[in-house]
């Protein structure tokens, strides 16, 4: 047994040496992927396909799509009517599904993706009660239209097929599909032989029983100026032209879901996660997008001007237009388009399709100290109190797959870590909390209850000969659960009970690495393509969205462990559309280098802006040894991120915050610290996500939309509306250009140094700080009393950090609740708006009455507030409902550093943030 351990070792040290670093052949490219290959090929106007029978049925617009000369028969060429189903919701979204006919017989159903759509948003469809015809720019037959919303309509041109949406009155196009006619749609047929009923790469074979059947068509944004989106890519946040003349890009972006080791940054290469969703904004119209729900393997290409000079097809002249094309090896088309017309519009649009964040536990929003791995019990509490000796604060201590027996999840090695439930009691009482790994593949091992368990009841993934599926990961011969099927999720939650994991406590939480899912002696390092889940669906038709449904049956686990009473936290490294709702993502193995810092901070906006708002990079990264300056600048920015963690291979030096000498201490400490004062602004914000979708963090033309030099920006973000980033992505840096938007004034978050906004200010940088800024007119929640972790800053008061504007008037908000229970979806919550405006500021309530026994209140005060780019000083002030006269004196606006500049301050107004008041300042 022993030499059989160490084989096994020692064949997953290789492989884990094999892919230290991306190797670009390990991997395919278009031309290796046959459906991307037959796409890419054809030629604009190919598709033959016409509107045909377009009637009203259950609400909706019908149609049948038929080739050209189809005459009277049902079946011309082997091809077989394909059905069109046009629906109108709520908030301007139009829903396009085009399938085969299955009373025509097809093979098999096509695979539609079950469980993203959130229910309630079937009750925001319009009852369709008429189309009115009209024949479009000299066609020999007239289109339908449909009103979809205020100010928009849909067009379903009947020849060519055509679908898109147009703008009332002036007829302008926002987006369309099939306007370069490059539709294709392989149906299915029954098995044959040849080669389109298998594929092969690099030794590995997939079987098609079905044949090809794939899905391509085009996509134009009209009056766009950029597109952005589609992740997970390391790459710029505006997507770059991947087809055209003078291109930078020959592939795809690829949406493929991979487990990629030190991933390279600037490509379209897929990596862990895909979201088939695309956002265009532009100058003169706004914003529009495009979702794709489908979880097959996704190519899709960017058009750069002049890919289509020689096709001949006339489109109506716009000033701007971009035009993608959109490939998926199987599944249907069922794609929604939103019409914004600003980005949060189409951000909330697309959230009401797939569903509004969730709302994490207030621990999750601070810092997380993590490494591959923590050796045992005696180096967890050696860390801990190490944070607490150089007073950094930290709320979560992380342990990944060597915590385990043998690579058996839900076990503990009690050799190194005898005593797990008064490990984490010890964190607990510190307000800290615990987090451990649980992957997907389990060890094929008879007497691991996991595996024993789900081999008797079925409940793994079949290989293409119907046995379950035997794969390669950390724990040697593996298999995986089949997540499509819902039994199978609950059996999975279940594991998450402290009967079934022995060793856990209420204070742990999860993590989902691998899910993918990783296999490393598969095709691509992942499940092979003919693996059939759930009700015979081959993998290749739900590959992406595997890890979304692993997500989503852990975090139901742990909501199932605390009775429906405690959010779940699970950080998932795999994610889909919808995942927002299960938790938090990571943008995986990343490198200690200065590009994968610069990088981060548009993949990080990019998922958002594609509604996961609870993101974040390693902070460091995770291979590599980085130099001091490199972690400082990766904390300093790291701050800002929705999730900040660090996290560090286990190949590299400890580099925990005091290991680098007592400067870089300090300045790691004092990063950490910006983060804990600003967490009421962060649990604010998402909040505001979990109510609209809008993310936590950024681009700056998502607060700016019609400013042009922010189209493009992704070296600087917003922190809500309110705060802007920049970072700093060179080691020697001594300036930065920083551009600041609109036409108000900036505060530097640090000093209070006023700035003028619409220009470009070159800026000495410092090793204390990266530039941030607090945008004229918004108001700012912090609080600045030192703890040990957020749990424990609960009762601490609040500071209000005032930034007025030209007009001396300045807003903002303040969300809390009990930071961890599901009551506050039933109204127990605070929520303020504080108001300033004509020489008062005014606390005003938010929060909808509260009904029944969910109430929550708070005896929290407010003990300072600053006001920053007040024409003329105050005073005094006055607390206008008891008339209580309070002291106005000059203070340092950050209490951390006591030093530079001073601000007009309000000492201690001790007024209730619950409360309604007002202060008059004098």
């Amino acid at each position: 047994m022993r030499n059989l351990n160490l084989f096994l070792f020692l064949l997953l040290s290789l492989h884990f040496i094999s892919v230290l670093s991306w190797k670009k052949d390990e991997f395919r490219n278009c031309n290796q992927t046959p459906f991307c290959k037959r796409a890419r090929a054809r030629k604009p106007g190919s598709c033959s396909l016409l509107a045909h029978h377009v009637t009203i049925s259950d609400g909706e617009l019908t149609a049948k799509l038929l080739p050209k000369n189809h005459e009277t028969s049902e079946d011309h060429h082997g091809i077989n009517p394909l059905l069109l189903t046009l629906s109108l919701y709520q908030d301007g979204v139009l829903r396009l599904k085009i399938d085969e006919d299955p009373s025509l017989g097809p093979p098999k159903k096509r695979f539609k993706v079950p469980d993203v759509i959130v229910p309630e948003f079937s009750d925001k469809k319009l009852w369709l009660q008429r189309i009115s015809t009209e024949t479009i720019d000299g066609d020999t037959g007239p289109s339908s239209i449909v009103h979809l919303a205020d100010g928009y309509e849909a067009v379903l041109r009947h020849d060519p097929f055509e679908v898109y949406v147009r703008e009332k009155g002036s007829g302008n196009r926002v987006i369309s599909l099939n306007s370069h006619g490059l539709f294709d749609f392989e149906q299915l047929t029954a098995k044959g032989e040849g080669e389109e009923w298998e594929e092969s790469f690099r030794g590995h074979t997939d079987t098609r029983p079905y044949g090809p059947q794939s899905i391509s068509f085009d996509v134009s944004f009209y009056a766009a100026d950029f597109v952005y989106g589609i992740p997970e890519h390391a790459t710029s946040l505006a997507l770059k032209p991947t087809r055209g003349p003078g291109v930078e890009y020959s592939e795809p972006y690829r949406l493929f879901n991979l487990d990629v080791f030190e991933y390279i940054h600037d490509s379209p290469f897929g990596i862990y996660g895909s979201i088939p969703f695309m956002i265009s904004h532009g100058k003169s119209r706004g914003t529009s997008g495009f979702f794709w729900l489908n979880a097959a393997e996704m190519q899709i290409d960017v058009m750069g001007a002049g890919w289509d000079a020689d096709s001949g097809i006339w489109l109506p002249s716009e000033k701007t237009r971009i035009d993608t094309f959109w490939m998926s090896e199987a599944g249907i088309v069922d794609a929604f388009f939103f019409v914004g017309p600003g980005p949060k519009d189409v951000v909330r649009q697309y959230t009401s399709v797939t569903g509004m964040p969730a709302m994490p536990q207030l621990f999750a929003t601070a810092y997380h100290q993590n490494r591959w791995n923590y050796r045992d019990e005696e180096d967890v509490e050696d860390v801990d109190s190490k944070f607490d000796e150089h007073n950094i604060p930290y709320d979560v201590l992380w342990l990944d797959i060597e915590h385990t027996d043998g690579k058996r999840y839900f076990t503990w090695d009690r050799m190194l870590f005898p005593h797990p439930e008064e490990m984490q009691r010890k964190l607990a009482a510190k307000g800290r909390h615990m987090v451990t790994i649980v992957d997907p593949h389990i060890k094929r091992d008879d007497s691991y209850n996991v595996h024993k368990e789900a081999t008797k009841k079925g409940y793994y993934v079949k290989d293409a000969s119907g046995n379950d599926f035997d794969g390669w990961c950390w724990s040697g011969s593996s298999s995986y659960p089949d997540m499509l099927n819902p039994q199978i999720r609950s059996w999975w939650a279940d594991r998450f009970s402290f009967e079934h994991y022995v060793g856990s406590t209420p204070s742990l939480y999860i993590w989902n690495d691998m899910n993918e899912p990783s296999v490393f002696n598969g095709p691509e390092l992942t499940m092979p393509r003919d693996a059939l889940h759930y009700g015979d669906v081959e993998n290749r038709e739900l590959h992406n969205a595997y890890g979304y449904y692993f997500h989503m049956a852990t975090a139901n686990g742990l909501v199932k462990r605390g009775e429906g009473k405690d959010r779940p936290f699970v950080l998932s490294r795999a994610l889909f559309a919808g995942s927002q709702r299960h938790g938090a993502v990571w943008t995986g193995d990343n490198t200690a280098d200065w590009d994968h810092l610069r990088v981060s901070v548009p993949m990080v906006l990019t998922l958002g802006l594609t509604g996961l708002p609870f993101s974040g990079a390693d902070v460091g990264g995770f291979f590599g040894n980085p130099e001091p300056k490199l972690l400082v600048r990766w904390y300093q920015l790291g701050a800002y991120h929705p999730f900040f963690r660090a996290h560090a291979h286990h190949d590299t030096k400890r580099r925990e915050p005091w290991l680098f000498g007592e400067r870089n201490t300090e300045l790691i400490r004092d990063a950490i610290r910006v983060r804990y004062m600003l967490l009421p602004y962060f649990y604010t914000l998402f909040r505001e996500a979990n109510t609209s979708g809008v993310p936590v963090v950024r681009p700056l033309w998502m607060e700016f939309p019609s400013e042009e030099a922010t189209f493009s920006n992704d070296e600087a973000f917003m922190v809500g509306n309110s705060i802007l980033v920049q970072g700093i992505y060179t080691e020697q840096a001594k300036v930065a250009s920083v551009y600041l938007p609109g036409r108000q004034s900036w505060y530097d978050l640090r000093t209070g140094t006023s700035y003028r906004g619409g220009m470009t200010h070159k800026m000495t940088v410092s090793e204390e700080t990266i530039p941030a800024f607090q945008r004229a007119g918004t108001i700012i929640p912090r609080k600045d009393r030192f703890r040990r972790s957020s749990t424990q800053m609960v009762n601490d008061p609040y500071t209000l950090v005032i930034a007025l504007n030209s007009s001396q008037a300045a807003e903002g908000e303040l969300y809390v609740d009990d930071g961890k229970s599901f009551e506050f979806e039933h109204g127990a919550y605070i929520h303020r708006r504080f108001v300033l405006s004509d020489g008062k500021l005014t606390s005003v309530n938010l929060a909808p009455a509260s009904s029944g026994k969910s109430r929550f209140s708070s005896e929290t005060v407010i003990e300072r507030i600053i006001v920053l780019g007040h024409t003329h000083s105050p005073k005094g002030a006055l607390i206008e409902a008891t008339n209580q006269k309070v002291e106005i004196g000059l203070g340092p606006l950050w209490l951390q550093w006591g030093r530079g500049s001073t601000v007009v301050t309000v000492r201690k107004p001790g007024i209730r943030i619950a409360d309604d008041w007002t202060i008059k300042f004098l």
